[in-house]
């Protein structure tokens, strides 16, 4: 377990992804300093205060560890970064502390183990294969938008990877994170997937 700082917005992100952040209240902007002069890394944890009140910091909450990349400051004080998803986390006990940001102790997220490797691989190259089926039928028809450069790679994870680029109610997103089998997670990208395809009209034979 560890004690790591906390940012908590009405969005979610996922490992192996990166999310701009515009910084500009004090104690974030303390948050983000202290991150800097030492590794570099908070919690980022979905909340959204319009449906979900005041922030609690309740044990079992899951979020995703951000490490700071590319970083530049304004000339208010104010600041734009870019969050890389690594690991997971899930709080166990909130801190009580002089800093203005929210702390707790956490523990790492890890997948249960898979009950048949082989068959995972099997899961993660079916979804991969819908999602590029999905993105050359509906994808972005100006050429200047570009496709997503997805690594099609079905010997790791996968679930996390096809999400980061599927627009989705960040409340089901939350939940998806939380799932602890990338088994289940795959399922309900399919069933995405393949609703966005029924929507259209288009069954894979068209």
């Amino acid at each position: 377990m560890r004690r790591l700082p906390l940012f908590p917005l009405p969005v979610v992100l996922f490992p192996d992804s990166v999310m701009p952040l515009h910084i500009f209240e004090p104690r974030y902007r303390q948050m983000v300093a202290r991150c800097l002069e030492f590794d570099r890394k908070f919690g980022l944890l979905y909340h959204d205060p319009d449906q979900m009140g005041p922030f609690q910091m309740e044990p079992g909450r899951v979020g995703t560890v951000a490490e700071i990349g590319e970083f530049r400051i304004l000339p208010d004080g104010r600041s734009l970064l870019l969050a890389h998803g690594r690991e997971r986390f899930c709080i166990e006990d909130g801190v009580e502390s002089d800093t203005p940001y929210y702390e707790a102790v956490v523990s790492d997220l890890s997948d249960e183990e898979p009950g048949d490797p082989e068959e995972l691989v099997r899961n993660r190259r079916r979804s991969l294969d819908l999602f590029v089926k999905v993105l050359d039928r509906f994808g972005p028809s100006d050429p200047e938008v570009g496709a997503p450069e997805l690594e099609l790679d079905a010997n790791r994870e996968a679930s996390f990877r096809i999400a980061a680029w599927i627009y989705l109610d960040p409340a089901w997103q939350q939940e998806f994170l939380a799932l602890p089998r990338e088994t289940d997670r795959l399922r309900r990208i399919d069933r995405v997937l393949i609703g966005v395809m029924e929507s259209e009209g288009w069954h894979g034979s068209n």
